[in-house]
């Protein structure tokens, strides 16, 4: 008996004009590039322009993703944007990168889990693809976190970029196979909101009236994250009864270095597999899976039939995985 599956059609990605280094960092701020690289494995960020929008991100990587996937805009009837940086307060950021592509059907709009945000917005555009409600669906992970840093704190200004990812998923009709078939296998997501003061922006319409500035806790953070993230990848891989031996690419939110190393060696994932590319991202929240997968395909690492097995964690805190054969 055939399923429906989310195949994933296309991808893309874009990154602002603008890098910051580390040395540059260092003009700023008390810090130097030993000591960002050694505790994130960050040398460079990507700055959004004065006037570039979180939009402006979005629909550039989305017409990439487009154009990969050989799909028109007016074929998609589902934009999810995921996002912690949005144009305004309202409307959805996603109502804009809609109109901005020329797509007049369908819905859109933007979900917010933070850096698990496209995780959530995979997962859940999944769901309306395998229950029929929708056909093609957009989704997109772009973030201006430059907006919400507070730059004389050394903390939390040396980890984060801006950028933009997409994919292209159509709802297919499959074996049911999990060994054979393409597309979304399965997800698992969690929170826990009594660790939101861990990691949180101290403003908003309702409380400051003010949009706010990012605070972190990094040692409490980084302690949560590596179980919780194991804990959930192996939660995903057992409902399918899959071992890390059967993925061939980790691509994990790209946050830091010693967490991506220590998730992979608590599963025994090798490094080899896993796709890293905070180098020269830094931590891009919502985008930074989609950004992986771009840089995947474009050197010739991620192929047609690759087991994928994506994971995130952010603030809330929020966590996920999906698991996907491209």
């Amino acid at each position: 008996m055939t399923i429906i599956r989310s195949v994933i059609r296309g991808c893309g990605a874009y990154l602002p004009e603008k890098v910051l280094t580390n040395e540059e960092l260092s003009r700023l701020v008390d810090t130097n590039d030993d000591w960002i690289t050694e505790r994130t494995g960050i040398k460079e960020r990507h700055i959004a322009a004065e006037g570039e929008l979180t939009s402006d991100l979005g629909v550039a990587a989305a017409k990439r993703a487009l154009e990969a996937a050989e799909i028109d805009a007016k074929d998609i009837d589902l934009i999810i944007l995921a996002t912690s940086t949005p144009d305004q307060t309202f409307p959805a950021t996603a109502v804009t990168i809609q109109a901005a592509l020329g797509a007049t059907q369908g819905a859109a709009f933007d979900m917010q889990a933070v850096c698990s945000g496209f995780v959530y917005a995979l997962t859940t555009a999944d769901n309306f693809l395998k229950s029929g409600q929708h056909k093609r669906a957009l989704v997109i992970g772009a973030e201006t976190f430059s907006r919400i840093l507070d730059w004389e704190d050394r903390t939390t200004c040396v980890l984060f970029g801006d950028g933009a990812g997409a994919v292209v998923i159509e709802a297919q009709r499959v074996a049911g196979k999990v060994g054979e078939d393409r597309g979304i296998i399965g997800s698992v997501l969690r929170s826990d909101g009594r660790y939101k003061n861990m990691l949180y922006v101290d403003g908003g319409p309702s409380s400051s009236k003010s949009v706010g500035h990012l605070r972190m806790q990094g040692r409490e953070v980084f302690r949560f994250a590596v179980g919780a993230i194991a804990e959930v990848i192996d939660d995903t891989l057992k409902a399918y009864d899959l071992t890390p031996n059967d993925i061939d690419w980790f691509v994990p939110h790209q946050a830091n270095k010693r967490i991506l190393d220590g998730t992979a060696k608590k599963l025994g994932i090798p490094p080899e597999k896993i796709v890293m590319t905070l180098e020269k991202h830094g931590n891009t929240s919502a985008a930074s899976i989609p950004l992986a997968l771009d840089t995947a395909i474009h050197d010739g690492r991620l192929k047609k039939g690759d087991m994928v097995l994506m994971e995130a964690m952010g603030g809330g805190f929020t966590w996920g995985s999906v698991l996907a054969r491209w």
